[in-house]
C-alpha cells in the first residue's frame, strides 16, 4: 500500500509538474475537482486540500511538506537561479559581484515583492520540470488592448520602453588639448570624438567603450533634455573596450556649473540584466547618437552569441553578443536593451567594408560589462585574479605535440608556487630540458591556448579556489591553486 502525504489548508501553484513513481503529470487548475490517474495512483484535488503522493523533484523523493522547507533557503539557490529572481522581480543587482551579495539583495526585498512573485517565491522558491530545470513565474500578462492612438501591443511596449530608457542614454563628446595656432602659448580643448554612454549609477557613473575616450583629457556629456555636464575618466579596460567616467562637481564643471545639481537630482540609472539567459532571436533595441542624431533607437534581433572579436587592444573579447539591429558610427558605447528596457550589453563595433551598418553589430555582454565596471568603481581599476606563471607560446605548444598550454615558469610566491606546480627547467647534471607542466583544464573547462586559459582564469576572483587539470610526465593530476591578485606577483 502506497504512502501518502495529507497537506491542509496548502495550495501548490497551478501547473506543477511531479512524478510519481516516474510517471509525470501536471496538476489540474485550482479551485476544481478531478481524478487524475498515474498509473495505479489517483490524486484527488479539492480548493484547499490535496491528497498527493510522495513525488521526485530533481533525482530526490520529496513529500509536499519537505518540499516547502528545502525550497525556503535563498542560499541553496544557484547564482543563475538568484538573477533569474531579480530580473523577474525587477530588482536591481548591478553592483553584486559575488553570490552572497545577490542572496542579501534577494532577501532584503522579499517582503516588498509583487503579490504575484511574493506568493511564489515566499512559499516555493525552487519549481522544477520533468528535466529539472529551474522555471521562474511568468510576470503579468501585457494588455491585449489597442490604446487610444492605435498601437499595437508591442508598439505600445516599444514606445513605453524607448521613453523610459532615453534619460539614461547620454552623448558622449571627447575633449583633446589642442594649440589652435603655431604661436599660440595656450592649449585649447577641441573635440576629439564622439559617441554614446549609459548613465550607471545615482552617483553620476557613466559607462562607454575605451576607444570613446581613449585620446580624451575630459568628457563633454550631453543628456536627453540637452543638459551637458563635464565628466572625467575614472578608470579603463583596454582589453574589453571599456571604460568609466563620472560627472564632474559643482566647483570641477566648467561647462555648466549652475545646472550640476539639478542634473545630478534627476540622473536615471540604466536597469542592468543578466547576458547569460540571452536567446538567439529575442528582439533587441539599440539606442544611440550615430552621426550625431542624439536619441536615435534602432531595433532588431539576437543574431548570435559567444562570438569572439579583436579589440582595440589586439586582444580578443569572448562571449559577445552578436545582433542585426543598425549601430552606426556615433552608437559606441551605448546601450543593447532587450524589451524589457534592461541593459543586455554596450554596443561596441560593426563589421562593415564601408563604415555604416550591414546588420552585424557587436555588444560587450551586460554581465562583462558588470563584472569589470563594479571593479573600477570601487577600486578605480580592474582587479585582475592570476595563476602566477609565464606561458610559452601557443606555437611552442604545438610544435611539441601538446594539446594544453605549456608552462614555461613559476613566479616564486604566486598561489602555483604554493601548489607545486612545475615550470620548464634543465635537469640539473645532464643539462636535459624537462617540460613543464602542461595544463589541460581550468575549473572543468577545456583549454587549448593561452587565450583560453586567460579567459578561464577572469571569470574568478583574487582569493578563490580553481581546480586545475594538468599532465606532468604522462600522468593526468587535478590541482587547487588559489587565485592572488596579478600585481602583487
Amino acid at each position: 500500500m502506497l504512502r501518502s502525504v495529507f497537506l491542509e489548508k496548502r495550495i501548490l501553484p497551478s501547473g506543477l509538474r511531479f512524478s510519481v513513481t516516474g510517471v509525470l503529470g501536471r496538476a489540474p487548475a485550482l479551485g476544481s475537482e478531478a481524478n487524475i490517474p498515474f498509473g495505479s495512483i489517483e490524486v484527488r484535488e479539492k480548493r484547499t486540500h490535496f491528497l498527493i503522493p510522495p513525488f521526485e523533484c530533481a533525482g530526490k523523493l520529496f513529500s509536499c511538506k519537505q518540499l516547502f522547507s528545502t525550497c525556503s533557503n535563498v542560499e541553496n539557490l544557484s547564482v543563475r537561479e538568484i538573477q533569474e529572481l531579480l530580473d523577474a522581480a525587477s530588482i536591481d543587482y548591478r553592483d553584486c559581484i559575488e553570490k552572497k551579495e545577490l542572496v542579501q539583495r534577494l532577501e532584503s526585498h522579499k517582503d516588498n515583492l509583487p503579490r504575484h512573485l511574493k506568493r511564489h517565491l515566499s512559499k516555493a522558491l525552487r519549481h522544477y520540470d520533468s528535466n529539472g530545470d529551474f522555471q521562474v513565474p511568468p510576470p503579468h500578462p501585457p494588455s491585449e488592448l489597442y490604446n487610444q492612438r492605435g498601437l499595437l501591443p508591442e508598439e505600445q511596449n516599444t514606445v513605453s520602453m524607448f521613453k523610459r530608457c532615453a534619460p539614461s542614454v547620454v552623448n558622449i563628446t571627447s575633449m583633446a588639448s589642442a594649440r589652435l595656432s603655431p604661436f599660440a602659448m595656450d592649449e585649447t580643448q577641441v573635440p576629439a570624438g564622439t559617441g554614446s554612454g549609459v548613465v550607471w549609477d545615482a552617483d553620476g557613473h557613466i559607462v562607454t567603450n575605451f576607444h570613446v575616450i581613449q585620446k580624451a583629457s575630459t568628457c563633454a556629456i550631453t543628456f536627453s533634455n540637452n543638459v551637458t555636464r563635464e565628466a572625467r575618466v575614472v578608470g579603463t579596460e583596454p582589453d574589453k573596450d571599456l571604460a568609466v567616467l563620472r560627472l564632474a562637481n559643482r566647483s570641477q564643471d566648467t561647462l555648466s556649473p549652475r545646472l550640476v545639481a539639478r542634473t545630478q537630482d534627476k540622473l536615471t540609472p540604466i536597469m542592468v540584466g543578466s547576458s547569460q539567459m540571452l536567446e538567439v532571436g529575442q528582439s533587441v533595441f539599440a539606442i544611440g547618437n550615430p552621426f550625431g542624431l542624439d536619441q536615435t533607437l534602432t531595433s532588431g534581433l539576437v543574431s548570435g552569441l559567444g562570438r569572439q572579436v579583436k579589440g582595440v587592444t589586439g586582444r580578443v573579447i569572448r562571449d559577445v553578443v552578436q545582433t542585426d539591429a543598425a549601430i552606426n558610427p556615433g552608437n559606441s558605447g551605448g546601450p543593447l536593451l532587450d524589451s524589457q528596457g534592461r541593459l543586455i550589453g554596450i554596443n561596441t563595433m560593426i563589421y562593415s567594408p564601408s563604415g555604416a551598418s550591414v546588420g552585424v553589430g557587436f555588444a560587450i555582454p551586460s554581465d562583462t560589462v558588470r563584472r569589470v565596471v563594479n571593479q573600477i568603481v570601487r577600486h578605480g581599476r580592474v582587479i585582475r585574479p592570476s595563476l602566477g606563471l609565464m606561458i610559452f607560446d601557443d606555437r611552442v605548444s604545438r610544435q611539441l605535440g601538446l594539446r594544453g598550454v605549456l608552462i614555461q615558469s613559476v613566479l616564486p610566491g604566486s598561489g602555483s608556487d604554493d601548489a607545486g606546480l612545475l615550470g620548464t627547467r634543465k635537469h640539473p647534471s645532464t643539462g636535459e630540458l624537462i617540460l613543464g607542466d602542461e595544463i589541460e583544464a581550468v575549473g572543468g573547462q577545456i583549454v587549448c591556448t593561452k587565450e583560453d586559459l586567460i579567459a578561464a582564469i577572469e571569470v574568478f576572483n583574487v582569493g578563490d579556489l580553481v581546480l586545475l587539470g594538468i599532465r606532468r610526465a604522462n600522468k593526468s593530476l587535478d590541482i587547487n591553486v588559489r587565485l592572488k591578485h596579478a600585481a602583487a606577483e
